[in-house]
């Protein structure tokens, strides 16, 4: 039996991974039960997971590939999208969930005391689904097109993780500002439509850096996802590394995190008064 006292004045640390350990079950069960019920009674199912992304790349495929004609340094435009895509669609995923996690849970919250941190992690592991069938492509077209392995896939675990990160740095803050400002409901599907294209996913990230200035290059890769999406693709396929301008999106993830889980610990304080 674990003795647990809860007192609102008491400042808590940044992160209390003990206490996090501690709720590890209700982790495994918000995120069981996320996705059972994404799929619950649809005539596909998981299959739902594959379709999704294979239009996405489709439509990519005919508009970028074919129409625009894109220059993907010699390699298949499928396999180059599927790529951006990859890392693109795990983070969209986060944070559209992210967003609106504690408030859908505000039954819970306003009913027992947890860490509330566990209910946007929870999303983190439900992402791994759409992340894994997206890797799964990038394997399936790679052998297609008998693309070979490249040096740099040692790096690949990095970007992974570097690709989690930045999804939980901006769904940790998301799910907290949600609940003071309700107009981030309406606010993260424009988000996600919009960060579809601004970052390198349909298209190298060269073609940012040759065409625009130096001052917009940089506002560009304020996106924490353009340097991420470029690493990974590198990773994946070789060719140019990332520029020196992807190490701003590197630092604002790190930045992101650490303020988020800060202003998420001074939020939770109060945070089933104001749920």
């Amino acid at each position: 039996m674990v003795h647990l006292v809860v007192d609102a004045d008491k400042r808590s640390r940044l992160l209390n991974l003990k206490e996090l350990l501690h709720y590890r079950d209700l982790f495994y069960i918000l995120a069981y039960r996320d996705l059972r019920v994404r799929y619950a009674q649809t005539f596909l199912g998981l299959l739902w997971a594959v379709l999704q992304p294979l239009a996405t790349l489709t439509i990519f495929t005919i508009v970028f590939g074919r129409a625009v004609k894109v220059d993907t340094g010699g390699v298949p435009y499928p396999l180059f999208a599927i790529t951006g895509m990859a890392a693109w669609t795990y983070f969209a995923f986060v944070m559209k969930e992210s967003g609106n996690s504690i408030i859908s849970a505000q039954g819970m919250v306003k009913k027992i005391y947890f860490p509330r941190l566990v209910i946007p992690l929870s999303k983190a592991v439900v992402g791994f689904v759409d992340f894994g069938i997206a890797l799964l492509f990038v394997v399936v077209l790679m052998l297609v097109y008998q693309y070979p392995l490249v040096p740099q896939l040692a790096f690949l675990p990095l970007f992974i993780l570097l690709t989690i990160f930045s999804a939980l740095s901006v769904g940790i803050w998301l799910s907290a500002l949600t609940i003071r400002y309700r107009d981030f409901q309406h606010i993260v599907p424009f988000l996600v439509q919009f960060g579809l294209y601004a970052t390198p996913t349909a298209y190298p990230a060269s073609a940012i850096i040759d065409n625009l200035p130096k001052w917009a290059t940089v506002i560009y890769y304020l996106n924490p996802m353009a340097g991420v999406v470029e690493g990974f693709r590198w990773c994946l396929l070789g060719g140019t590394p990332p520029s020196e301008y992807a190490f701003l999106s590197f630092s604002l993830v790190a930045v992101l995190l650490v303020s988020g889980l800060f202003y998420f610990k001074r939020v939770e304080r109060v945070m089933a008064d104001i749920v």
